[in-house]
């Protein structure tokens, strides 16, 4: 991804050195919204039985060391690797880490993922040498960052996992693609870029996997409407939630 990339209105450009926050403190949920019903569907009825329900949507925040076993172990061992393998400070490279129910997350800003994805494959100590799946999520109310793209990756040397989440603007859907580190990734990113209408720039043959070529919009976006979309085949259409069934 060329470093020319414009950033979306009050977001910091990528990589910008300036008042950056440390991976070392804490950092509290950021909330983006509130979730009304089991979907979070408007406008029509909600069939699960559960429309009353009302919570908020929140980004987890950062978590501070210690984080406790293997990752504080994993996190020194990268912090030290990326600038042996030419690649940028910890700090730079990751905007925050987080630890949740057992799993560790590094948020990698774009323009850093293929250093760091090269430095977690590469690196004797880490060795993360598989990535099992790329998948993508939708946050509306997460202003600036509302695409995210999420890594997961296998050490089969050390028998450890971890995730890297990647963040873009709708304005500016871009991430840079890892299947030349990662050849696994190839399908994974084209299924992510049918779905949400992330484009993974570099990757070798993007084009739609599921939807037809000509398919208008991407279905697991949150702002895809649930029903009423015609559907090409025999004239179709899928009607809206509501009108599915009833409940007496």
């Amino acid at each position: 991804m060329s470093d020319e990339r414009q950033p979306a209105d009050g977001q910091q450009p990528d990589g910008a050195q300036e008042n950056l926050p440390s991976r070392r403190e804490p950092a509290p949920p950021e909330v983006i919204g509130v979730r009304h019903g089991s979907f979070g569907a408007r406008g029509t009825g909600d069939t699960s039985g559960y429309g009353r329900l009302v919570r908020t949507v929140a980004m987890p925040g950062g978590t501070a060391p210690p984080y406790g076993g293997w990752f504080d172990e994993l996190a020194e061992r990268l912090d030290a690797a990326l600038p042996d393998h030419g690649g940028p400070g910890f700090d730079e490279a990751i905007e925050k880490v987080v630890v949740d129910r057992g799993e560790i997350t590094f948020f990698v800003r774009r323009t850093h993922l293929l250093s760091v994805v090269r430095t977690l494959r590469d690196d004797a100590a880490l060795r993360y040498e598989f990535c099992s799946g790329v998948s993508g999520v939708h946050y509306p109310g997460d202003t600036g960052r509302e695409l995210h793209s999420v890594y997961h990756l296998l050490s089969m040397t050390h028998n450890r996992r971890i995730r890297l989440e990647v963040t873009c603007p709708d304005a500016d859907p871009h991430v840079p693609s890892v299947v030349e580190v990662y050849p696994t990734a190839d399908w994974h990113e084209r299924e992510t870029y049918d779905f949400f209408g992330i484009v993974y720039d570099g990757h070798p043959g993007l084009t739609r996997i599921e939807m037809p070529d000509d398919w208008p919009g991407h279905p697991q976006r949150k702002d895809y409407p649930l029903g009423g979309i015609p559907v090409e085949y025999k004239g179709a259409t899928i009607p809206p939630p509501d009108e599915r069934r009833s409940y007496s």
